[in-house]
């Protein structure tokens, strides 16, 4: 052999020795692994949603009447039973004390014709006990006889009229109580329609009221989307700033534009009455529905530090008795830091997360313990996902 292959070999070796210790000294090479997991997989599709307000509306007059005045101004809260405005109540007072005036006369009245049967009756019965004597004047028991049933018919009527009056006197309570205007439930005014000494009739609108904590999303769906919406299924959404929630559907409305083939659903978030405040949702305010194109179904899904593409093809290294085999794979859809498997590994198979770049196919391995698998999550419609 010549001096220069002999000076080549030797160059060789001490590269080999500089550049990948493990394999020249035959030491096991220090790697991190992940596994192959299955789980329910959901794709789903970005539809611009809204939140809107269960609960918004016209607060109207109860009562007719000039109006004293308006207690809230426009951005104010409050809560229900809250008065919103007052009207002037000096005639509905007296008209009140003129009805409980009447209701005394009628129970007046009442007492006068029970009274009249009373005593009817006594005579009545007086003349009973006469009538085996010759002082019993027939004709004259019998115009006792009639006055007793005109009297028990006047009873009847006053007992009418007492009950009228009550309710009279009740109708005057409830428009001294409806006077004061107030909220039917908690939110924020955003509107006023009327100002203190403007006349109202009953139904004339006072102030517009929002409920901002009571808040649900509407979003308009593909009609070809709608059928993993199912009541009661869990979604994610998207709000403004970025953080992910929750939300369950709760209706489909069948109502379809004809115009963009789409129909209104509608979600309850999983946000609670304070958080809707932190968070300064609004009615109006435009969420992101992560809509699910299909019913969830389980994949295996890959790590994506295991992945190494090498001469147009992925491969991946896999733990198998202490030592590391090289493997192609194909793969799918991106699932958040993992890759959907579709061939070439299996469910609970170690891959190299860490340390793989320099892994020969047959090299000796080790690792301490293997990293908590990745949960994958709902995929977006995204370029990788269809």
């Amino acid at each position: 052999m010549s001096k220069f292959a002999v000076a080549m070999i030797l160059g060789w070796v001490v590269m080999t020795s500089t550049f990948c210790p493990a394999f020249a000294q035959g030491r096991a090479a220090t790697v991190k692994v992940d596994q192959i997991i299955l789980e329910p997989l959901s794709q789903t599709m970005p539809v611009i949603g809204r939140f809107v307000a269960r609960q918004t509306g016209v607060v109207s007059a109860l009562t007719g009447g000039p109006v004293a005045v308006v207690t809230v101004a426009v951005g104010d809260r409050v809560k229900k039973g809250d008065i919103v405005a007052r009207l002037v109540t000096e005639r509905i007072r007296w008209s009140r004390q003129l009805r409980a005036a009447a209701l005394k006369e009628e129970q007046a009245s009442l007492q006068t014709a029970k009274a009249q049967i009373s005593f009817t009756s006594v005579e009545l019965k007086r003349l009973e006990n006469l009538k085996k004597s010759a002082a019993f004047s027939q004709a004259r028991y019998d115009d006792k006889n009639n006055e007793l049933t005109k009297y028990r018919s006047e009873v009847g009527e006053q007992e009418a009229a007492v009950v009228s009056a009550k309710a009279e006197l009740r109708l005057a309570d409830i428009d001294l109580h409806n006077s004061n205007i107030r909220a039917p439930y908690d939110g924020v005014i955003s509107q006023r329609h009327t100002v203190a000494g403007a006349y109202l009739s009953v139904g004339d609108p006072v102030v517009t009221l929002i409920n901002h904590i009571d808040l649900e999303i509407e979003a308009d769906v593909p009609s070809d989307r709608i059928s993993g919406l199912v009541n009661g299924r869990l979604i994610e959404i998207k709000l403004d700033d970025g953080s992910m929630r929750q939300a369950v559907v709760r209706a489909r409305i069948p109502d379809e534009n004809a115009l963009t083939r789409t129909r209104p659903v509608r979600l309850t978030p999983a946000i609670e009455g304070t958080e809707t405040e932190e968070l300064g949702l609004a009615m109006n305010q435009s969420v992101t529905v992560l809509v699910p194109i299909g019913q969830e179904r389980d994949v295996l899904s890959v790590h994506k530090d295991a992945v190494i593409p090498r001469g147009g093809k992925n491969i991946v290294f896999v733990a198998v008795d202490g030592k590391a085999e090289r493997r192609a794979v194909q793969l799918g859809n991106a699932i958040g830091n993992r890759f959907e498997v579709t061939g070439g590994l299996g469910k609970g198979d170690l891959v190299v997360v860490r340390g793989n770049e320099r892994l020969r196919p047959g090299q000796a391995i080790k690792f301490k313990a293997m990293e908590k698998p990745g949960k994958p999550k709902a995929a977006p419609n995204s370029g990788v996902s269809g």
